[in-house]
């Protein structure tokens, strides 16, 4: 039996995004971009209330139970990019954490104000970044920037997060890096110094959707290395360990996992869980509790996720 003190329920509740991010995950079938449920406040309601049903702590009719234990429940807002929605987000979130859920939020901060920070940060257990690289070209090149070209200024995000730190001292701070093949050679030891995340995450390019961009064993453990002083907050995930191993809910409300190995094989998805139940759509994916607490037990001791 594994004891894990939170379960992390990824809610993927938009595929639009103002970048164009070339090795972007967020790519569902077509159903997805023309049914979002955070579009409508009362399915978005009816999703959480029925995910916080199966997810709650100790319900016995959830077969990850009895293997897993966990204490609370925490519902991740991922996309695409989540604050294209801001105005519906405080809902959400109040709406979330009044059913029982922790809840974080994972975003490229380009739309981060200091005022959206302050008012969102004392409702959020982890504030999730976005950033695969401290130069500009770079990102440009990997789609790091909205139509106008705008690419997110790191100064202004380190204040923006001083803000938060300061609406919620308890609120923790997690970056998460793609490795690619534009950024495997780059020493990212500044913005991390600078922005002095409680976990960082790097990640190996998951080629589910698209190729582009792919880096070998060498690069993506090459990069590990080069920022190994940062191996107490440092968690990085190969391509295997990602899979079967998060728990996730397209835009539209079903549960998705990743495909085959095989480049372009897309997205397994269940049933819808508002038609369904949500017990009834987990039979029709795959999880592995192994992998997902292998991800927790890769971190150093005292970072979580």
């Amino acid at each position: 039996m594994h004891t894990n003190t939170t379960l992390v329920i990824n809610w993927h509740l938009t595929e639009a995004c103002n970048y164009t991010c070339r090795y972007c995950y967020a790519k569902w079938d077509e159903a997805a971009s023309s049914r979002e449920l955070i579009r409508d406040p009362e399915k978005t309601e009816a999703l959480l209330a029925e995910l916080y049903r199966f997810f709650a702590p100790g319900n016995a009719g959830n077969p990850l139970w009895n293997i897993m234990r966990w204490k609370s429940a925490r519902l991740n807002l991922a996309g695409g990019e989540p604050l294209l929605h801001h105005r519906r987000l405080p809902d959400v979130i109040s709406h979330a954490r009044a059913l029982g859920f922790e809840v974080s939020l994972i975003t490229n901060a380009s739309r981060l104000t200091v005022e959206m920070v302050a008012a969102l940060a004392p409702q959020l257990e982890w504030l999730g970044i976005s950033i695969d690289s401290a130069s500009a070209r770079t990102n440009l090149a990997i789609g790091r920037a909205d139509r106008q070209g705008s690419l997110l200024d790191l100064e202004t995000l380190a204040e923006a997060l001083d803000t938060a730190r300061a609406a919620h001292p308890q609120l923790k701070l997690k970056l998460n890096t793609v490795v690619n093949e534009l950024n495997s050679a780059e020493d990212l030891s500044p913005v991390i110094t600078r922005l002095a995340p409680d976990k960082w995450k790097v990640l190996r390019m998951l080629p589910m959707v698209s190729d582009a961009l792919t880096v070998s064993d060498e690069e993506f453990n090459g990069f590990v290395a080069r920022h190994q002083h940062f191996a107490s907050i440092l968690c990085a995930e190969d391509n295997q360990e990602m899979r079967d191993s998060y728990l996730m809910v397209d835009p539209c409300g079903r549960f998705f996992q990743n495909g085959q190995q095989e480049v372009g094989q897309g997205y397994i998805y269940s049933q819808p869980i508002s038609e369904v139940g949500a017990a009834r759509a987990f039979e029709d994916i795959s999880f592995d509790p192994d992998r997902f607490c292998a991800r927790y037990l890769l971190s150093v001791k005292g970072a979580s996720e």
